[in-house]
């Protein structure tokens, strides 16, 4: 074992731990009072944390909120590539989503809320648009392989469409989750939603 990384492994624990704790009083705050009604301050008062330590693990409010989702795009890049190779492009896409699902419908009632909060808040709207651009960028070259396109040839559109509509029917099926007090299951939806693209 390499004790001089041991520090630095201990850190970075701590680190995610801090992050995790103030993200959650943060969501907590934000479903309360709603987002543009929570100030930073009022993170940091929850948390018993100083101004200069949020913006240490956060750069913006916004970051509270998503920024323990920063690492969606690997996962589903994952994900993705664990597909079995005799898959449809389209499939494994499909499949690749399971476990980003699973983690939304773990978070039950409150993760219902927090959708609808980013759906119905215009700056966390468009953060999460900006969220999608990136796993749509990091998706990319695995779909385009998968479709046996050179991922550098950008004269072909046929990764980008399938990407974008996998994520447009996504964002579909959340909507469709959150608008029914027993809305069908979450993959069911997904499933729905791409049955009528693909």
């Amino acid at each position: 074992m390499d004790v001089s990384g041991a520090p630095n492994g201990a850190r970075a624990r701590a680190r995610r731990a801090m992050r995790v704790q103030v993200s959650a009083i943060a969501v907590g705050l934000f479903l309360q009072q709603g987002y543009d009604e929570t100030t930073v301050e009022d993170i940091c008062t929850a948390a018993d944390i100083s101004r200069s330590t949020f913006f240490r693990y956060f750069p913006t409010k916004e970051d509270a909120l998503f920024g323990l989702s920063s690492d969606t795009g690997e996962r589903l890049l994952a994900a993705l590539a664990a597909r079995p190779s005799g898959e449809t492009p389209w499939t494994a896409l499909r499949r690749a989503l399971d476990p980003r699902l699973e983690e939304i419908a773990a978070g039950g009632v409150q993760a219902g809320r927090l959708v609808r909060l980013i759906q119905n808040t215009p700056g966390l709207a468009a953060r999460h648009r900006e969220k999608e651009a990136e796993w749509h960028q990091v998706l990319r070259p695995e779909v385009a392989r998968r479709l046996g396109v050179n991922p550098a040839a950008t004269s072909d559109p046929r990764a980008d469409a399938m990407i974008a509509a996998a994520l447009g029917c996504l964002d579909a099926a959340l909507i469709a989750w959150t608008a029914s007090e027993q809305p069908p299951e979450l993959p069911e939806l997904l499933d729905r939603a791409m049955a009528a693209v693909g």
